[in-house]
């Protein structure tokens, strides 16, 4: 048995229709819209990440200062 019960000749004639009812061409066409949607998508996930990396290292920068900052201010007042 295939997926969910169905077997292979269930699906073969599935997908004849389904190109029988849309065409390769209109096929083609979608399988190749859909790639470009996934690429966008993988491409603004990893510029996210790379976004929020740049973020954590500066506040990471930002607080390492102050301490620097806070320190200095106490040994100033010993």
């Amino acid at each position: 048995m295939g997926i969910g019960g169905i077997g292979i000749w269930q699906l073969l004639i599935i997908l004849l229709i389904v190109v029988m009812l849309f065409g390769t061409k209109k096929l083609r066409n979608l399988g190749s819209d859909l790639g470009g949607a996934l690429r966008g998508f993988k491409t603004a996930m990893k510029e996210d990440e790379k976004e929020e990396s740049e973020e954590e290292s500066d506040e990471t920068e930002n607080s390492e200062s102050e301490t620097i900052e806070a320190a200095a201010e106490k040994i100033e007042t010993k």
